[in-house]
């Protein structure tokens, strides 16, 4: 009602009314449109009062065009032809008409028949528009999942909805009956539930620690029904949820074996599947153990020297040791297959994948061997560079990736063996590094771990914590697992420690603190980690089977299994 004495001010008193100007309202106005449309002096075309910004504007509009000629075949015009106010001719004719342009209409293209469209569109009002609107609309929303196996094209439908995450199929089941008989009938949850055990390493190691692999059979007489997997899901994510709440408050359940023998002081190294744990001693042994018995399986003799470092996969394990020999044996027999004599002094380090193995020494230098087969390995290049000796390497397809005591880390080339550059950042002897992908991860005697991009050879992050020298270190997508002669296992927040903006007091998550003497090695994936030390055991740290007796965080009761040599 202010507004309207507003307008009565402005055919009266137009000063007056712009000196006490309206406040400021959106262009497009609730009290504009029906004034406009209600008012029998007004003639501009409502593109020009959409257009003002305020009430004040509008109305100056109107005033600036009273001079215009308010007649209705000037309104055709301006707004387009007034509605009704073209006779219909005759029935008959008509309908002749209409048929004649629709017929003329069906020869035309598809473009020709959107362009005469759209240029019947622009001769109508904006009622006639409204209407138009409401035809369109219900076929512009068609239900294409429920049209699709109509005509009997169900299996287009299940693939669409393939594509939808765990919350959207939850609210694609509640569209309608048809779209939740196809989800249940296409079996989606068990296919939702398929592609993450495929594409995430946390889901496809539950699926196997709870024996849910029959689920994933073929054999339908052995498949529940998609009901199952609907309740299956939510059941997977809490189980995810409190490994991830476990990882961070530092609660496992602890196992140990005691690897006691008369010359053992200490276990150098080890890996591990699902089945056994590999570990290399100081009593010139291999030890193969059993992973969920924990008893020792097979001894493997045969170095003179202490075992420093091993790596197998399903053939063959081949490690290094301090009387300068590298040996491969067989795994499942345990014989030795061949011996490298190539190092004057221990071997420290090996790493091999795809055909390809690079040894490190303390004699300061890098080996790459060619390895067709167990029985076949042969020499390739022999990098020199470092001034002290190399204590850890690491590679890929793309770079070699050395580490020494001499406090760089260099980087060769794969296909060449040549150098590429130098990272120095660290003030005393590297012991550890990992590489993968663009990072590069290390640990040195000057207790420091960092984080470095190794395209550019910057240091992203320099990680402080540790007491003594970092001997092992590992991470994954999320995070760093570190061991130190501090006898002490740290977890750091890889994200965090890759964001600048991170707090250094927040990148520590949790220090496990178990071992009595130094520890040298370890490995982890997202249910446990394992690692070996001087005080001559083995420890495996479960954050999947944590018990809930009310143990206090980072203390559970351990499992202890002693194998005595004799």
């Amino acid at each position: 009602m202010h507004y309207f004495c507003s307008l009565t001010l402005f055919y009266t008193q137009p000063v007056l009314f712009l000196t006490l100007s309206s406040p400021p309202l959106p262009s497009i106005c609730p009290f504009i449109d029906p004034f406009i449309d209600s008012s029998p002096l007004c003639s501009v075309p409502r593109s020009l009062w959409l257009g003002c910004s305020s009430v004040a504007e509008s109305l100056c509009a109107l005033r600036c065009l009273q001079s215009i000629p308010s007649t209705r075949a000037h309104n055709q015009v301006l707004n387009g032809p007034v509605v009704g106010s073209r006779k219909r001719p005759s029935e008959g004719n008509y309908e002749k008409e209409k048929e004649h342009c629709i017929a003329l209409f069906d020869q035309w293209s598809e473009a020709d028949q959107v362009e005469f469209v759209e240029r019947l569109i622009s001769r109508m009002c904006h009622y006639q528009h409204g209407h138009i609107n409401s035809y369109l609309k219900p076929m512009l929303q068609r239900d294409f999942i429920t049209a699709l196996p109509a005509q009997g094209l169900d299996h287009i439908a299940e693939n669409i909805l393939s594509f939808l995450d765990a919350r959207s199929l939850c609210a694609a089941e509640l569209v309608c009956k048809e779209w939740q008989r196809v989800i249940s009938e296409g079996m989606l949850w068990k296919k939702l539930i398929e592609r993450m055990v495929r594409t995430d390493p946390l889901w496809k190691g539950l699926s196997e620690r709870h024996q849910e692999k029959y689920l994933f059979k073929n054999r339908t007489s052995e498949v529940p029904p998609n009901s199952y997997y609907h309740s299956l899901y939510p059941k997977i994510i809490q189980d995810i949820e409190t490994i991830e709440a476990n990882w961070r408050c530092g609660r496992h359940n602890l196992q140990r074996i005691q690897c006691r023998s008369e010359n053992s002081k200490g276990v150098y190294c080890l890996q591990y599947d699902d089945d056994k744990i590999i570990s290399g001693l100081r009593d010139n042994s291999i030890k193969i153990w059993d992973k969920q018995s924990l008893e020792c399986l097979k001894i493997l003799t045969g170095h003179t020297g202490s075992v420093l470092c091993l790596q197998y996969d399903e053939r063959v394990i081949v490690t290094g040791s301090s009387d300068s020999t590298v040996r491969v044996w067989e795994v499942t027999t345990g014989e030795v297959l061949n011996t490298l004599i190539h190092h004057n002094e221990a071997v420290l380090h090996l790493r091999f994948a795809n055909g390809l193995m690079v040894t490190c020494s303390k004699d300061r230098s890098i080996a790459v061997w060619d390895m067709a087969s167990p029985t076949d390995i042969s020499l390739r290049r022999v990098l020199v560079g470092h001034r002290a000796a190399v204590n850890v390497v690491d590679f890929d397809d793309k770079y070699i990736v050395s580490a020494s005591g001499d406090r760089t880390i260099k980087v060769w080339s794969t296909s060449t063996c040549e150098f590429v550059r130098t990272l120095n950042g660290h003030k005393r002897g590297i012991a550890c590094l990992q590489y993968r992908d663009r990072l590069v991860v290390s640990g040195s005697s000057d207790n420091t771990i960092r984080l470095w991009d190794i395209e550019c050879g910057a240091c992203l992050r320099v990680l402080e914590g540790h007491e003594e020298l970092v001997r092992c270190i590992r991470f994954d997508n999320k995070r760093i697992v570190s061991g130190a002669y501090d006898g002490k296992i740290k977890v750091w927040d890889l994200q965090a420690a890759l964001d600048p903006r991170a707090p250094a007091s927040t990148l520590c998550l949790r220090t496990l603190v178990e071992h009595s003497g130094r520890v040298f090695r370890l490995q982890f994936d997202e249910f446990q980690i394992i690692s070996s030390s001087h005080d001559d055991t083995i420890l495996i740290w479960d954050f999947l089977n944590v018990s809930t007796n009310g143990q206090s965080e980072g203390r559970s009761p351990s499992r202890t299994y002693t194998y005595i040599s004799r």
